[in-house]
């Protein structure tokens, strides 16, 4: 996969925008809050080297759910 730069990429600083709460967001908040439809590439292109985004999720009940890893959220 050849991810997408943060800097040169809208649809990830919005990504990033709606995670810098610290909070925790599941799949569908995302899609909603930041207007991406493929979150899981999103969230994969933001962890790539080239961008290097801190990014934790785990599964709730039937749901995924990601944040900023606390060093990176910014509220």
């Amino acid at each position: 996969m050849r991810a997408a730069k943060l800097a040169n990429s809208e649809r990830l600083q919005r990504v990033v925008n709606f995670l810098s709460d610290g909070a925790w967001h599941s799949t569908r908040e995302i899609v909603h809050g930041a207007k991406v439809c493929a979150v899981n590439s999103a969230i994969a292109e933001l962890r790539d080297p080239i961008n290097g985004i801190e990014i934790d999720g785990h599964w709730r009940k039937k749901y995924f759910y990601y944040r900023l890893a606390p060093k990176q959220a910014t509220a």
